[in-house]
């Protein structure tokens, strides 16, 4: 389903899926396929600290036809006189740079905690590298006006050109003040605001599953959940109808600001293996052909079989279709480094299924006296 005439155009910034242990109650590709069927123009899977559901999002996202973009949300604690009260912090990434830097942040907190925990600081978020990636804070309801204040003020000097307030408007009594309130603050620090979803399924008709979800995580019966439990049903992929009813046009219009700043695909990332493995003068594919035949000489001085020599051409023209010289080389050069410091290394395993790997010395099985499968090793 395509952008309905008479419906504002609205990317979701804020979601999260069930690897967001016992939060989020919908699989990543629920969610893909949810706001496909809605008309959203984009939706960010952004799990707490982690980014482990971001591969089948990407691969439901492709499918169907959805722009995704990638990120991951966190809970920022700060130190008693600190200006900003606590926040939720979803940081998305812009390139393949902020990709990564994303996910060297993730690690960095990750280590830093008990399995399965992480925590988060002010101070650590001003050090943090964040380079290439946008952000959007949402301040906890309760949050005073000189708070909210402060937090955007924050935001400015830390991520100057690419924050937001982030806006979550879920059918609750205070509603009407708190966009005030952040109204005011965006006023004061010039940071615009943006609707979000805080998503954590992707129908309404989860909200059981949520609620055991909760009552699961916090270790107590569903009837003592009290307040813990979610209040309603609006943390869903609402209906462009029903968040035109609910935002103001402006805080929609801006998640589309945002979804254009992030142009960061999974497509993009693949292997870099170091340029120093191919000599001057050499293209990969003319320096492993020479190394090949070089090793070649070596494990057969009085010349290869006509067999062993045909399958070198095959494995060879098969690495240069797949473009696999830089791997090929790689492994050579750390053999190589290791024979070279008398440290034991030997290639084993469907490895031994390569003519080339028994040249480069990365293997000692030799392939003329065995039925070689090639295909099997790459």
């Amino acid at each position: 389903m395509g952008p309905t005439p008479g419906l504002p155009a609205y990317a979701e910034l804020r979601c999260v899926s069930t690897f967001s242990f016992l939060l989020g109650a919908s699989q990543p590709e629920e969610l893909i396929e949810r706001a496909k069927t809605m008309g959203y123009s984009a939706l960010a899977l952004t799990d707490e600290c982690s980014m482990a559901g971001i591969v089948r999002a990407h691969v439901a996202a492709q499918r169907v036809g959805l722009k995704l973009l990638v990120g991951s949300q966190f809970r920022v604690q700060v130190q008693e006189g600190d200006e900003p009260s606590p926040f939720d912090l979803v940081v998305l990434a812009r390139n393949l740079n902020g990709y990564g830097n994303l996910c060297e942040f993730i690690t960095a907190l990750r280590r830093n905690a008990p399995k399965g925990t992480y925590r988060l600081c002010l101070q650590d978020l001003a050090t943090a590298v964040l380079d290439d990636c946008v952000v959007v804070a949402s301040p906890l309801r309760g949050a005073t006006p000189a708070q909210l204040l402060g937090l955007a003020r924050w935001l400015l000097a830390r991520f100057t050109g690419r924050c937001w307030l982030g806006v979550e408007l879920l059918r609750q009594l205070d509603d009407e003040m708190w966009l005030y309130r952040l109204r005011e603050a965006s006023d004061l620090s010039a940071i615009p605001l943006v609707a979000v979803g805080d998503v954590y399924m992707h129908v309404r008709s989860r909200k059981p599953l949520l609620d055991v979800m909760t009552a699961t995580r916090i270790g107590k019966p569903l009837t003592e959940c009290g307040l813990e439990l979610q209040v309603n049903a609006e943390r869903h992929l609402r209906t462009r109808l029903r968040l035109s009813q609910t935002f103001p046009t402006d805080l929609l219009a801006q998640t589309l600001q945002v979804a254009e700043r992030c142009t960061f695909s999974l497509d993009e990332l693949k292997y870099q293996y170091p340029d120093e493995v191919v000599p001057s003068g050499e293209t990969p594919s003319s320096y492993l052909r020479r190394i090949t035949y070089e090793g070649a000489g070596r494990r057969w001085p009085d010349g290869a079989p006509a067999k062993v020599q045909s399958q070198i051409e095959h494995e060879l023209e098969l690495i240069a279709e797949l473009k696999y010289e830089h791997y090929f080389l790689t492994v050579y050069d750390i053999v190589a480094f290791a024979r070279s410091r008398h440290i034991l290394c030997q290639g084993r395993g469907s490895a031994a299924n390569s003519v080339v790997c028994y040249c480069l010395g990365v293997t000692e099985v030799d392939p003329a006296r065995m039925s070689v499968l090639f295909e099997r090793f790459i």
